[in-house]
Parts: C-alpha cells; sequence; structure tokens
C-alpha cells in the first residue's frame, strides 16, 4: 500500500475525485482516508477546487428550464393520478381569456408560496402543441426560436415582449405571437407578476 505521501504527491487523488480510479484503488484510498486526516482534508480540498472551476467555465443555466421541467413532472403527475386531459385551443389573434376559464379558474393554478421568478402549470400538451398558465417575476433571458412559434395571452398584469427591432406592451387580454428568428426578451412592466397564458407551437 503507498505511503500518505504518495497518494499526496501522485495526482491519484485527483483521479479519485473524478471517479476514474479503479475499484481496487478505490478500497485504498477509502481506507486511507478513513485512517489519515491529511488524505481526507485533501480530498476535500480537490473536491472543492474542481467544484469551483467547473462553476466558473459552465455556461449560464437557463433560468426557464427548471420551472418547465417541473411544469412537466407536475403535470405527469396530474394525469398519474387521474386527471382527463383536456387540450386547450389553439392561441390566435381573436382569442380571450374566457376561452381558457376552465384552467383558469381551478384552485390548483395559483402560485406557489416560494414563487421566486418563474412558475408554470402545464395544462395541455400533445404534438402539436405545449400549453401552460405562466407566472413571471421579472424578466426572461434573451431568446429565438427556429423550431416553434411561441404565442402568449397575457391574464394578469402588463409586460413588453422587446424583439431585436421592437417593444410591444401588453396588458390583459392582449395577444401576441413571436415570429420565429427572431430574438426577444420578456419584461414584466407591473408590480405584480403577468400571468399569461404561454403556448409553444410545433412550426
Amino acid at each position: 500500500m503507498k505511503s500518505v505521501e504518495d497518494y499526496l504527491n501522485s495526482g491519484i487523488l485527483e483521479t479519485y475525485v473524478l471517479g476514474l480510479t479503479s475499484d481496487e484503488e478505490n478500497l485504498e484510498i477509502n481506507a486511507m482516508s478513513e485512517t489519515h486526516a491529511e488524505i481526507r482534508t485533501e480530498i476535500e480540498k480537490i473536491t472543492e477546487a474542481l467544484i469551483n472551476y467547473a462553476e466558473k467555465i459552465a455556461p449560464p443555466v437557463n433560468p426557464t428550464i427548471k420551472p418547465m421541467v417541473m411544469a412537466i413532472i407536475d403535470y405527469t403527475e396530474r394525469l398519474q393520478k387521474g386527471e382527463i386531459p383536456a387540450p386547450p385551443p389553439i392561441l390566435h389573434a381573436h382569442s380571450s381569456i374566457t376561452d381558457y376559464a376552465t384552467w383558469l379558474n381551478r384552485e390548483d393554478m395559483v402560485i406557489p408560496v416560494n414563487f421566486k421568478d418563474i412558475h408554470a402549470k402545464l395544462i395541455g400538451s400533445n404534438a402539436e402543441a405545449m400549453t401552460a398558465i405562466l407566472w413571471l417575476k421579472d424578466s426572461t433571458p434573451y431568446e429565438v426560436h427556429d423550431k416553434e412559434h411561441e404565442k402568449f395571452l397575457i391574464i394578469e398584469g402588463t409586460c413588453d415582449i422587446v424583439t431585436d427591432d421592437k417593444v410591444y406592451s401588453l396588458v390583459p387580454g392582449d395577444y401576441f405571437s413571436i415570429p420565429l428568428h427572431i430574438g426577444h426578451i420578456v419584461k414584466v412592466t407591473s408590480q405584480i407578476p403577468c400571468k399569461a397564458i404561454l403556448q409553444r407551437v410545433a412550426a
């Protein structure tokens, strides 16, 4: 078995933290870390350094991803519990808030207590379209959609949809469809979160 100095100077602890050591080496290192504080401390330092490095080089995470993933999980669980899917109507220029009253009036379609920036509740999903009730407190990151039409119907609050060349100010009842290949952000302009029907339709 190697000495403590061998483990500290050979680079094997870095390999261990990366998960690249063999089963035999893992057993040896685990045994050494249990009996030698220097080994445990070095493993902790290497782990922290690698995490810090990964955080520095990692691209920023789109903050809309987690809320949408959580909405999909919630919707799947609701269906498993017996909710019968009822496809919402496709948004268009003459859509009205009352078209979505069935979903908007449900007791479970509310903002959670721990709401921070973005929250979504899926109300329909199929090959043609994904539809959600969306709450936005501040703004969305810059996005460009190449394979789906993103449509909004404002329910409560107000917002600006800022495209590459124009600003569209929206109030409750307004509909807006973002053209393909056009960069955009959504900025809330009201004191309350902007609540909207969000629909993504396959192009």
